[in-house]
């Protein structure tokens, strides 16, 4: 499947493009308006209007008269008018609201929430139950049983300005012993190395018992677990139906899928392991030519540095060749992107990737071999994958893959990306989920924009805070690693904007990437709104996207599809009995939205109000 493949010369000098990356954010950064001599700030960066950046042409210059022009055409959006906020929704939609979201601020009811539907479900019989159901907490959240049933809400929305990522969510309902069961079930055929660059074992992309149930701890995320390989062609199927439900009802939807429904998660595991001590590797040679502490774009290998240090170790082959091909046409140095670029996709890694044990002063495998079914698995994981991001070309649907734990994630994230360097060529088809509550967050997205920047496609991503927090905290503090979140939320809320003002920075540049700001956050949708409006990025240009779930936050999503502002709804559906899982973690998580943020329950009981003042409670949304 994977191999390590020889790469043609480095065109570029490093310092150029370096130099270049530095000239063009001056560019965009600089603050032009057409009679005002005031100084703004932001980001630490401060200039004067009309003169900050002399000497700019071609792309400078244009985003500078871009900027200009965009200074007399600023958009805002308010988000305290209810009337536009509403609009969509008659006044018993949004009483609903109202009793879901204060029935979800009570702790007994949300701990509980499995046991009082199960007795609801008892006392009702199950007919009448799914009618409750659809009343009150499916009707708020989950769009319908089927790709039919869910049209109507799906066309009212697009009619108000806001789209859909369609979301398949049903998950099998199986007891803790069962999910336990199957994700143990395999451990025992993985071969791990033990002796990695610091001689401890990485626990972490091992499954444990303790945290087999990847469900505990998670709000938001659909979980699946592996049963066989029909099951996974299953999951591939109903992820076809999505995309083509989502081709069908609209022109510019999206479509989601996890990669964990496509495969063993051990291969995931697996994989993420090989990335993660590939790039350790080259970390600690970046550390023995004195280059740590650095971003991990500005550390570089010095190549024949590198060819010295890896002859001490007794490894053979000219490593100087693997990048250059002539080394007359090297540059003499590689950063991260070079490194990684010997991973490829299309035969085995487990007999070529090694590392260094430092004590022992020589080169290592990073795996023990793959058994034949383990190579047949890996495969056919990847030809799912591909037949899906087909689909969704033929369709016209973009494909959102979403993230996972840390420990998938290396992996899921590589896949991600070489469907977009295969799909991304001539318009962004395939997004990748960037979880900005971790600590490598920022590195993660400036090493991908680089890399399409280098290769001419189209980076897409949405960036979200992230699902699985608890879960990953508990799971690094009782295995044994660094946790790999942000200590509080402040941080993951700068980290976030970090990421968002990188890509939004790149897609002013560079017109070739792309952002969902995927969040509940209305300052971070503010943010947005003013880091677009600085550098002159206009609605129309379908660059920058907003995404909020089905049933929540309405006075966000609605005012910004109706000012021209791509906006997308995440919309789950299916059988009521099914997506009770999702469900269940829905109530989790808006306890501790609706216990944080009143906001939008006033505007809710604001909006009643004036409709039952102006005679308007029997409103009908018109369509």
């Amino acid at each position: 499947m994977f191999y390590v493949k020889t790469v043609p010369a480095l065109k570029r000098a490093r310092a150029d493009i370096h130099f270049k990356r530095l000239v063009l954010n001056r560019a965009v950064r600089c603050t032009v308006t057409s009679s005002s001599t005031a100084q703004t700030e932001h980001d630490g960066v401060r200039s004067r209007g009309g003169s900050e950046c002399p000497g700019l042409s071609g792309r400078g210059g244009r985003r500078r008269e871009g900027t200009a022009a965009a200074a007399a055409n600023e958009i805002s959006v308010d988000f305290e008018q209810t009337r536009e906020a509403y609009k969509s929704k008659d006044s018993l939609e949004l009483l609903r609201s109202l009793v879901v979201f204060k029935l979800c601020s009570y702790d007994f009811l949300v701990d509980k929430n499995k046991e009082v539907m199960d007795l609801a479900k008892k006392i009702l019989g199950q007919k009448t139950f799914d009618q409750f159901m659809k009343m009150t907490f499916y009707g708020q959240f989950v769009a319908g049983e089927d790709h039919n049933d869910i049209k109507p809400l799906i066309q009212k929305n697009h009619s108000y300005g806001v789209g859909s990522v369609l979301d398949y969510s049903v998950e099998e309902d199986i007891s803790q012993e069962e999910a336990e069961r199957k994700e143990m079930e395999y451990e025992n055929s993985i071969a791990l190395l033990n002796n990695t660059i610091d001689s401890t074992p990485e626990r972490k992309y091992q499954a444990h018992k303790q945290f087999s149930d990847r469900r505990g701890g998670v709000t938001g995320a659909r979980t699946y677990f592996y049963a066989d390989e029909a099951k996974c062609d299953q999951h591939m199927e109903t992820f076809i139906k999505c995309i083509k439900a989502s081709g069908g009802s609209s022109m510019d939807g999206f479509s989601a899928i996890k990669m964990t429904a496509l495969g063993r998660p051990q291969f995931l595991l697996q994989f993420s392991e090989v990335l993660v001590k590939w790039r350790r590797f080259f970390t600690f040679l970046a550390s023995q030519q004195g280059k740590d502490g650095l971003e991990a774009l500005e550390q570089r290998l010095e190549l024949t540095q590198l060819q010295e240090f890896m002859t001490k170790l007794g490894a053979n082959g000219d490593f100087y060749g693997w990048f250059t091909g002539r080394k007359e046409d090297s540059t003499g140095c590689i950063d991260m992107l070079d490194w990684n670029s010997l991973i490829d996709d299309r035969t085995k890694i487990s007999d070529l990737l090694v590392v260094p044990n430092v004590e022992l002063g020589k080169l290592e495998p990073l795996l023990g071999k793959f058994t034949v079914e383990e190579e047949q698995q890996m495969k056919r994981m990847l030809q799912r994958v591909d037949v899906l991001a087909k689909h969704a070309l033929e369709s016209g649907v973009r494909l959102m893959v979403d993230a996972e734990q840390t420990y998938f994630q290396p992996a899921i994230s590589r896949l991600t990306l070489e469907m977009q360097r295969t799909y991304n060529g001539e318009k962004p088809v395939i997004f990748n989920t960037y979880q900005c509550y971790l600590k490598e967050a920022y590195d993660n997205v400036t090493m991908d924009v680089e890399l399409s920047r280098r290769e001419g496609w189209h980076f897409a991503a949405k960036l979200v805070r992230g699902a699985y927090m608890y879960q990953e905290r508990e799971r690094a503090k009782e295995i044994g690693y660094e946790d790999p979140i942000n200590p509080d939320y402040e941080s993951t809320n700068r980290m976030y904007h970090r990421c968002l003002d990188y890509v939004l920075d790149e897609i002013a540049l560079n017109r070739k990437a792309n952002v969902m700001v995927a969040s509940h956050n209305e300052d971070t949708v503010k943010h947005t709104l003013t880091r677009m409006n600085e550098l002159g990025l206009i609605p129309t240009e379908n660059k920058v996207y907003f995404g909020q779930l089905l049933g929540m936050c309405d006075q966000i999503s609605f005012p910004l599809g109706q000012a021209g502002f791509p906006v997308y709804k995440y919309v789950p559906y299916g059988p009521v009995n099914e997506v009770m899982p999702y469900l269940s973690r829905r109530a989790q998580e808006n306890r501790g939205f609706m216990k944080g943020a009143q906001k939008e329950r006033e505007l809710l009981w604001k909006e009643l109000k004036r409709r039952l003042a102006s005679g308007e409670l029997l409103y009908k949304p018109v369509y």
